[in-house]
């Protein structure tokens, strides 16, 4: 199988020695996105809820370039500074996920990168083509 590297200007650019998403087949594997606007660079404001819903749009411009989209999400992992954030974050990710939800892991972890306060990646499976 051909991997296939993934990339969009509607989504922040690697930072580093990584791909935005890889498709191998009919799966795509997102990188980690925070909540960065593509346009800035910058995390937006309006704490864990905003970047929640940016790094969810970010996430589906790297599955749409790559001929996907979140409804073929499978599998999420999601990394929060606090897992107090965890009511707020739910509450936004349900949103994007109303129906059939894939499975999802949440962790608290000791930091992320430019001190975002979120950051989720996702598995996705879409038809060959």
């Amino acid at each position: 199988m051909t991997k296939t590297i993934i990339a969009t200007d509607k989504a922040p650019a690697a930072v580093g020695p990584y791909s935005q998403g890889v498709r191998i087949g009919n799966l795509i594997f997102t990188a980690g996105q925070g909540g960065l606007d593509y346009t800035t660079g910058r995390l937006v404001k309006g704490g864990v809820e905003a970047q929640t819903r940016q790094a969810l749009e970010n996430l589906s411009a790297i599955l749409q370039a790559a001929g996907g989209s979140l409804h073929q999400v499978v599998k999420t992992t999601v990394f929060l500074q606090d897992i107090a954030d965890f009511q707020a974050m739910n509450r936004v990710y349900a949103k994007f996920f109303d129906h059939h939800p894939p499975a999802r892991s949440t962790v608290q972890v000791a930091a992320l990168p430019l001190g975002a306060l979120v950051e989720i990646e996702a598995v996705a499976i879409v038809e060959h083509g």
